[in-house]
């Protein structure tokens, strides 16, 4: 909240007792209180940004009628990285504060690996702007190990200059486990200056005495486990869950059980990575909301997840709650099970579309961050350098970012190893496009379903080298090449043509175009994929999870096939 001068004060103080009017005034809604799960008719009143009054009956200069409907704290994403809404700030606000989402606490470290601190500097200057309250923690792992390479390199003093800014909470996930338990000296360094405040944590599959190491460090939260027993054992140990349901990444049916009276208080929700067409067809938190709902989770904990809990544990103490003194972040819905919101008030602001039309645009940054030289076919060329044998092969698996290791026996061609659809085995490459390097690793992938073509998408988890799944080599370069043309994005190729595209010219992660264009192109393309024969969901996310070295258990760079659990290139 704004912190009132004395006049706002002495207003905000009459109002709570009805001598004066409140600024807006919600009549007659049914509180959910989410600590008790009582539900009581009231007025909730509101002067500036500050709830000023509830359980009792207000007059206001602006009055909406709550009647017939359900008011609840806004609700806290506690972990998300906006570039993968792949559009700007701006048009995230306009797309998912309608969802109820009044806080975002976002990691901004895909621009960062690209452009470095000027794309953290972006998102500070765009959360100054925003309707919905954006929060930034300060990327932590750019790039996030060395077996990658990107277009920036940060280091704690490049963080500490931003470390005061009124927006920034923290540090970002801490991503580079192994170099934690290391005690690599620049990570602790970057841990070091960020005691005493909040350490976002990441973690997948960690247990034991190196959980203990890992938590010795002051980082507090984890929104990898996959699994319930895993995520009770993080909580055993003091670690907060963030239940993450994303585009890809769809934790939340696996964890739901966790979510109960006993531990609400300690869990919390988050999407990490949802793009606009999942959005406009499932919602966001709301989603996610009906959805625990739907699983037979106790309601108002759900609730109580989404908003109290997430504040307390980011250290957001003015919010969480509809109560007298607290920011007036809440939504009103008509059905709780069904979490369907109807009006939003953020800040003390009625959602509408003249407070986005008001907002100063910031200008992007990242235009032109295609650096790569055109390829050819050849450049996809695997040599079988006569290895006859089983190969590694990366397992993926629908809604999930962690990836299997197999084995197949391929085919082989003038030398060259081939992609064999019918065993669910096609081609994957990492085209290093920052410019420095030139680098391109080679692999193959099973899962996605394709019989023909290729899908090439600039957005590579985390350095966001250009990732290319293909059966047919030529479709692959005339993919990436048209990626170089339209400064990053999602393309479609079969047979010597486009049959798809979505330009991201904005650091090659995000789109200059409204969010309903967005979602209109995200048709076309998953169109076009399915035409490649396709099997997965969501393959353009999937895809550029790839190239995610620390997530178990192969993945590839642009430097070639990375074993996760060994952490180091996989030698054929």
């Amino acid at each position: 909240m704004t912190q009132p001068d004395a006049e706002t004060l002495a207003r905000m103080i009459d109002a709570g007792q009805g001598r004066v009017p409140a600024d807006l005034v919600v009549r007659n809604v049914r509180l959910l209180d989410v600590m008790t799960g009582a539900v009581t008719e009231t007025d909730v009143a509101v002067v500036a940004d500050r709830i000023v009054g509830t359980h009792a009956c207000y007059d206001g200069i602006r009055v909406v009628d709550g009647r017939g409907r359900f008011c609840v704290p806004g609700f806290i994403d506690t972990h998300l990285h906006v570039e993968s809404s792949l559009v700007t700030p701006f048009e995230f606000d306009r797309g998912v504060l309608p969802h109820g989402v009044t806080t975002a606490i976002c990691d901004p470290h895909e621009i960062a690996n690209v452009v470095g601190t000027e794309g953290i500097r972006y998102f500070l200057a765009a959360a100054e702007r925003t309707v919905m309250d954006l929060r930034v923690n300060l990327s932590s792992c750019v790039p996030a190990t060395d077996f990658e390479t990107s277009g920036a390199r940060l280091g704690v003093e490049d963080l500490l200059p931003l470390a005061g800014h009124p927006k920034v909470i923290g540090l970002a996930e801490m991503m580079n486990f192994p170099g934690v338990l290391a005690k690599a000296p620049d990570v602790l360094a970057k841990l070091a200056a960020f005691q005493g405040r909040h350490v976002d944590g990441h973690a997948p599959l960690l247990g034991g005495l190196a959980l203990n190491g890992y938590l010795a460090a002051g980082i507090r939260t984890d929104h990898e486990a996959t699994t319930a027993r895993e995520a009770r054992a993080k909580l055993a140990k003091g670690m907060a869950i963030l239940i993450r349901d994303g585009s890809v990444s769809k934790d939340l049916p696996a964890l739901a059980e966790v979510l109960d009276e006993n531990t609400s208080s300690f869990v919390a929700l988050c999407t990490d990575d949802r793009n606009p067409l999942d959005i406009i067809e499932h919602g966001h938190l709301d989603g996610m909301i009906r959805a625990l709902i739907a699983r037979g989770r106790p309601r108002h904990h759900v609730y109580r997840a989404a908003s109290w809990s997430a504040a307390r544990i980011f250290g957001l103490s003015d919010r969480g709650l509809v109560a007298p003194g607290w920011r007036a972040d809440f939504v009103l819905v008509d059905d709780l099970d069904r979490c369907d919101v109807t009006d939003v008030v953020s800040a003390g602001r009625l959602v509408e579309p003249a407070l986005f039309d008001a907002r100063e645009i910031v200008p992007p940054v990242g235009l032109g961050s295609m650096r790569a030289p055109a390829v050819g076919a050849a450049d996809f060329r695997i040599d079988a350098r006569g290895n006859a044998g089983p190969r590694p092969v990366i397992g993926v698996e629908a809604g999930l970012i962690i990836t299997r290791r197999r084995e197949a026996v391929l085919p082989v061609e003038d030398g060259a190893v081939r992609p064999d659809p019918a065993q669910d085995v096609v081609k994957v490459c990492v085209v290093e496009r920052h410019g420095k390097s030139g680098s391109i690793g080679r692999a193959f992938v099973h899962g996605f379903g394709m019989r023909r073509g290729a899908i090439a998408s600039s957005v590579g988890h985390d350095s966001h080298n250009v990732t290319v799944v293909g059966v047919d080599d030529a479709d692959m370069a005339l993919a990436v090449n048209r990626l170089q043309a339209i400064g990053g994005g999602f393309a479609v190729a079969e047979g010597g043509r486009i049959l798809a595209e979505l330009a991201l010219p904005v650091a090659g992660l995000m789109s200059l175009e409204p969010f309903a264009v967005v979602q209109d192109a995200l048709v076309e393309l998953r169109t076009a994929a399915r035409a490649l024969g396709c099997t997965l969901p969501e393959p353009f996310l999937q895809v550029a999870f790839l190239p995610l070295p620390v997530i178990p258990h192969l993945k590839i760079t642009d430097r070639g096939l990375f074993d996760v659990d060994a952490f180091a290139f996989v030698e054929e």
